[in-house]
């Protein structure tokens, strides 16, 4: 298996189930104008955490990490009119694409993008009452996500459901002596979610246009 393949794959699935429209199109053509990373999910990966969200019902959605908006557009296409999307970005200038792109998807009165670390815009949420959120989406630095977890139980409610990229990494989630700092909050991450008998969760593994990598997927129990 070859990455062209795993490209031809994606490209097969994402035409027929998750083909992208304009708002989609330009807000990848806006972030590769703007230089922003060619880090956004995949259209058939963005096309899950849209059928996710619809599938939980969800009416409030938390997502850390905002990069260009891509992402933030598939979920805040899966809320209601009156639902809510907050976006936590930490660089101005991504979090600026991002604003544009939801607007011109026509998202901007349901999703809203506040600029800064997201460990400190996290505690803000908490004391504005903003939670509980029915998905979070953590998309972020890995070496943190450790405590994007930690928040993320603080601001979910038994039955909310959260969902974690790039737990994978080429692999190196199983290297035991790996000294990434990406790699060992991946880690760090899983064994706290083993080890709380409030949590039911699985990863999965994936190939694709963005390479080999994966997701995990939390449910909140009661």
């Amino acid at each position: 298996m070859s990455q062209e393949q795993w490209n031809a794959v994606d490209r097969y699935f994402t035409d027929r189930l998750a083909p992208e429209d304009e708002a989609l199109s330009a807000a990848l053509a806006a972030a590769d104008a703007a230089g922003l990373p060619a880090i956004s999910v995949a259209p058939n990966q963005g096309k899950l955490l849209h059928l996710l969200a619809r599938t939980q019902g969800a009416r409030t959605v938390l997502e850390i990490g905002t990069l260009g908006g891509y992402s933030t557009i598939w979920l805040g296409r899966a809320l209601p009119d009156d639902g809510r999307l907050i976006s936590l970005e930490y660089d101005p200038a991504h979090a600026d694409v991002a604003r544009a792109n939801l607007a011109y998807a026509g998202l901007d009165k349901i999703a809203e993008v506040r600029t800064g670390a997201a460990l400190d815009s996290l505690p803000v949420l908490e004391a504005e009452g903003a939670g509980p959120f029915d998905l979070v989406f953590i998309d972020a630095d890995k070496r943190n996500n450790p405590h994007y977890l930690e928040w993320a139980l603080k601001l979910t409610r038994p039955g909310s459901l959260i969902i974690v990229d790039n737990v994978v990494r080429g692999g190196g989630v199983a290297d035991p002596d790996t000294t990434d700092p990406a790699m060992r909050g991946v880690q760090i991450m899983i064994e706290q979610i083993a080890a709380n008998p409030k949590l039911s969760a699985t990863a999965v593994q994936t190939v694709g246009s963005k390479g080999y990598d994966g997701f995990a997927l939390i449910r909140v129990l009661a």
